[in-house]
This record gives C-alpha cells, structure tokens and sequence, in this order.
C-alpha cells in the first residue's frame, strides 16, 4: 500500500462501512460523515449503486479517502478504480484478485483471519491486511496473538466492532483503524438519517480520541516561587509534589513551570488517545500547531504537541494520555 495512503487510514482510525442502495444519497451520507469529523469511508460492492455512489462522493469531495469494500473479482476492482475508489477492500484472501491489484499498482487490504493468510500476505510484501470478522474471529486477543509471530503487519479488523469495544481495539498499536457499520447503518440511510449518522461519527471519533483534562500549569518566574507554589498545593490540598528538572508536578493536577514557558497565563494540558490522531482531526478543525514545540518518545509516537495559538491567554497542548504506553 502506498505510504499515503496508509498513513492517512491510521490518522483516521475509523472507516464507517456503508451498503448504499440509493446513489442519491451518496453526497449526503460523505457530508454527514465529513461534519462529524470523518474522512474515509468504505462502500461495499454489495449493491449495483456501489461504483456510482464512489463517483460521485469523488466528484464532491476529491480529498475524501474512499474504499471499495467487499470486492470479490478483477472486474470490481477495476469498475471501483473507475469510479475514483482509493484503495480496495476484500473480506477474504482472494488470491486472483489481490494479484490482480498488485500487479497494476492497486492498494489493496485483503480480508485475513488465520495465519496462512497473513503469510500469503507478507510473501507478497503487504503491510496491513483486514481482520475479518473481527468479534467472531476471536477479536483483539486473537489479533494479537497471530500479530505476534508475523511482525510485520498491521490489522484493519472489521465485523462487530462497535463504540463500545471500538478503542479495545485501538488500544493496540497493530491496528491502524477500524471498519463499522453501526456509524451509517442501512435502518439509519433508509431513513434519510443524515443528522443522525453525523452525531454517530462525531461521538465516534470523540470515543477513539479520548479527550479530557489532563493538567493545568502554572508559569513560574524561577525555581524557588515553583518549590513555593508546589508547597502551597501540597499543603493545603495534598497535593504530592513531584519534582522534574523543568517542572514540578502536584500530583497529576498542576504542573508548575520552573521558568516561563508558552502561555501568558499558563497552559492547559488536553489527554487524548493517540496525539496523531487527535492531531490529524484537529487540524482538519482548523487548528494549527506549534511544530518545534513536539516531543517525540522512544517508540518513535508524538508525547505532547501545542497549539500554535493562545486561548485566552493559555497555551493548550495535547499530551498522549498517562494510562496508555
């Protein structure tokens, strides 16, 4: 799979899985989607409208990461290809038609659920290959267990996956993003339910990032009015202070800068999931961040990121959240 591509399917996290039976509603369904915060979706070849509705969603909005899901034989990847479709999606390890993609320079996830798939997969040199059906399957234990031997794939499990065991899945840094259907379900376009699918995928991408509060803090003018505030929280709050070369932490709850640091008042610490995620979503909000102000951990993941902006007189950074590795 080409690099982008990938890249931008483990940003998203999420890939609503939709059966489209009117192309009508095609541009409507990637609008909804697009205001709760999701740019991918995966049309199934279940239905005649499939290449069509890939069409038209393209012609509407071309920067939207659009998958031909279910497709079973050459002649739907190429009429997928047609239509604009950006990679393909198949339920299983369909050896002529991931050939087939391979050889014309396709991006293809083929659907694996046992380890004689997944080594057709890497004798081909794939990267992430669908898991699918992901809950009857046997779930995430049984994706890291096969993730186990066979280090170099990533998964895309598909199949029962809903907001409730969606960042169990996540949770595990095998998984590039999900595949669901409960976000834009056949009962919710069969009602024009487009309000409705746009608060599922907004409550979605909110669940997998997982925003809260994880600090405030506090810019001293040296070292010695820090120790002083420190003192102060731990002494009329309990408050354990923990002391960092830069900064002395009240617990979890303030963190005392030892120096004046970005904020005119301070900064304010936001906890998410996956900073890459949380990032990619919020800069498609409008958000821009202060680059040279990234730390970056061992494992290669972003620690913590601030926004370029003020607000209020605060700087707001994002910080991978402490429960996670």
């Amino acid at each position: 799979m080409i690099q982008s591509i990938y890249n931008r399917v483990q940003e998203e996290g999420i890939v609503p899985v939709v059966e489209i039976e009117d192309v009508n509603q095609s541009v409507s369904l990637a609008t909804a989607l697009l205001k709760g915060g999701i740019h991918c979706v995966e049309i199934t070849f279940r239905t005649k409208q499939a290449a069509n509705a890939i069409k038209l969603i393209k012609e509407r909005y071309p920067d939207m990461l659009v998958a031909a899901g279910t497709v079973l034989s050459i002649e739907q990847v190429d009429e997928a290809v047609k239509a604009g479709a950006d990679f393909i999606v198949s339920p299983g390890f369909n050896e002529t038609v991931v050939h087939y993609c391979m050889e014309h320079k396709i991006n293809i996830i083929p659907g694996c659920s046992c380890p004689s798939d997944l080594e057709k997969a890497i004798s081909l040199r794939l990267s992430v290959v669908k898991f699918f059906p992901a809950e009857a399957a046997g779930g995430i234990n049984a994706i890291k267990a096969m993730a186990a031997p066979y280090r170099t794939l990533s998964f895309m499990p598909t199949g029962g996956i809903n907001l409730d065991n969606l960042n169990n899945y996540l949770s595990f840094d095998r998984v590039i993003a999900c595949g669901g259907s409960w976000i834009a379900s056949k009962d919710l376009l069969r009602h024009n339910a487009f309000d409705e699918i746009e608060k599922n995928a907004r409550e979605a991408v909110h669940k997998m990032i997982g925003f809260e509060l994880a600090h405030v803090g506090i810019n001293a003018q040296d070292v010695q009015e820090a120790r002083s505030i420190a003192n102060f929280f731990e002494q009329i709050f309990g408050f354990t202070a923990k002391e960092n070369p830069s900064s002395i932490f009240s617990d979890s709850y303030v963190e005392t800068l030892k120096s004046p640091y970005l904020g005119k008042k301070g900064h304010i610490a936001i906890a998410v999931n996956s900073v890459e995620r949380a990032k990619a979503y919020l800069i498609n909000k409008g958000i821009l961040f202060n680059e040279e102000s990234t730390v970056i951990r061992d494992d290669g993941k972003i620690q913590a990121v601030y926004f370029k902006d003020q607000i209020g007189g605060f700087a707001i950074h994002l910080v991978r959240n402490s429960n996670l590795r």
